[in-house]
């Protein structure tokens, strides 16, 4: 793997609310934590525990907007997110292509031959 691996941000990451979240910020370009609770199942406070978490991973800026914080998604690091995962998904097609190549040659040992 060429892109070394951020593991705060892939815990960041790992957690389905936090995702859709982050699917909102990115179509609506900013939200509050109030805003989001609107439309999420999950609690104002939930919501803003998981902004917490993607804020240490820094994946959302917070902007104070009078007694608001306003959030929204910090694209340098989304770009990098986008990038580790790039990364490592083709690590994981090299490594089934290895795994098919090995299957297919026991298969082919185990095979009768035509002329057996």
């Amino acid at each position: 793997m060429t892109t070394p691996v951020d593991d705060e941000l892939w815990a960041a990451l790992g957690d389905p609310t936090r995702r859709r979240l982050l699917d909102v910020l990115l179509a609506d370009g900013w939200g509050t934590a109030t805003g989001l609770s609107g439309r999420l199942p999950v609690t104002r406070q939930a919501v803003a525990k998981h902004l917490g978490v993607l804020e240490r991973a820094e994946l959302v800026v917070p902007c104070k907007d009078g007694r608001e914080v306003r959030y929204a998604v910090n694209e340098a690091q989304f770009a990098r997110a986008v990038e580790q995962l790039t990364s490592v998904g083709a690590a994981w097609d090299s490594r089934l292509r290895r795994i098919k190549a090995i299957a297919e040659s026991i298969e082919a040992a185990r095979s009768p031959k035509p002329d057996e």
